[in-house]
């Protein structure tokens, strides 16, 4: 069954790890890789990666780039948005706080907010969504 937009973007904007996934070439499947993103109901979501990373390259060659996060426990639900990048740039301490605060302990963050400080962020606007509860 497909959960309602509010319950797809409610899901999403639960502390899930994604797996993104972008195309590669005309000769290979496409790149799909764990990463954690950021999201909030009525925004769009954001990850963040270093912009020489083989992922950065092929999103901004692509120009667009799929989510996909699930879970199997209690129940079996998942959200998949795929959309265009709208930008990208050099994310700020602030948005790097932000998405660490997602999945890290406290006293974690700071170590990886100097870990990430030279990452870009890449925004992308949701144009195609798949979901389904088979709770």
């Amino acid at each position: 069954m497909a959960l309602s937009m509010s319950d797809r973007q409610a899901f999403l904007a639960e502390p899930h790890v994604a797996s993104l996934s972008v195309v590669a070439g005309p000769d290979r499947g496409p790149l799909t890789v764990p990463i954690w993103y950021y999201f909030v109901p009525g925004d769009v979501p954001w990850v963040l990666t270093p912009p020489d990373s083989r992922k950065a390259r092929l999103i901004a060659a692509a120009g667009r780039f799929t989510l996909l996060v699930h879970r199997t426990s209690p129940t079996v639900r998942y959200v998949s948005v795929e959309g265009r990048v709208i930008d990208t740039g050099p994310a700020t301490e602030d948005q790097i706080r932000l998405l660490a605060g997602r999945y890290l302990p406290a006293d974690r963050v700071d170590a990886y907010v100097e870990f990430a400080r030279h990452e870009h962020i890449i925004r992308m606007q949701p144009e195609h969504w798949l979901s389904s509860d088979l709770g």
